[in-house]
């Protein structure tokens, strides 16, 4: 019963089926019979979990579970505490409304990798990180939501999943670490 973290790297789909001009899972992760639990859009990078345990895939990634994934988004222009706000009590997506969440404006992340290729660069325009903790994970729902409350996501990271974190694992984009299937964190502790 593995259970494996990846650093997916920009661009690389999250699914094993070879794709025509992408990467995918399988150009990064060898072990055989692993599954997402849960994913990433090829646009997104950062912490996803593999794993051949139904059960545990859906502790994962089902959002009834509510387990918190934290990401970091790299936003085009400059939010204010009213956009926080809005992204913090739950955004109207027209499809459904967003559960409430924690969002907060975070410094450029010296930690984090340089993307390749490159987010767009405008001297007129700034960008901003904030960090969002949520329970759900719906289709692109991160970059939705920072567009609904006017400011687009350039760049999204996932950092987390429930107590685990991609930087206190080490691992770099297109890197892999096998986990214990049972090990400290399984209980899936939200970071407060």
């Amino acid at each position: 019963m593995p259970l494996i973290a990846l650093n997916k790297p920009f661009g690389t789909i999250s699914q094993f089926s070879a794709h025509e001009t992408r990467p995918s899972l399988g150009d990064w992760v060898k072990t055989p019979g692993v599954y997402p639990a849960g994913r990433l859009d090829a646009d997104s990078e950062g912490l996803l979990l593999l794993t051949d345990d139904g059960a545990l895939q859906a502790k994962i990634a089902e959002p009834r579970h509510k387990l918190v994934k934290r990401y970091w988004a790299q936003v085009d222009g400059a939010p204010d505490a009213a956009a926080l706000k809005a992204l913090a009590r739950g955004v109207d997506l027209g499809d459904y409304v967003t559960r409430p969440c924690r969002a907060e404006f975070i410094e450029p992340p010296d930690a984090l990798w340089p993307r390749n290729p490159p987010v767009r660069y405008r001297a007129a325009i700034p960008t901003t990180w904030i960090e969002l903790a949520i329970t759900e994970g719906k289709n692109r729902q991160v970059r939705r939501m920072t567009a609904a409350v006017g400011f687009p996501t350039l760049r999204l990271v996932r950092v987390g999943i429930g107590a685990l974190d991609l930087f206190a694992l080490g691992i770099a984009p297109g890197e892999t670490i096998e986990l214990p299937p049972r090990a400290p964190w399984d209980g899936f502790a939200r970071p407060a």
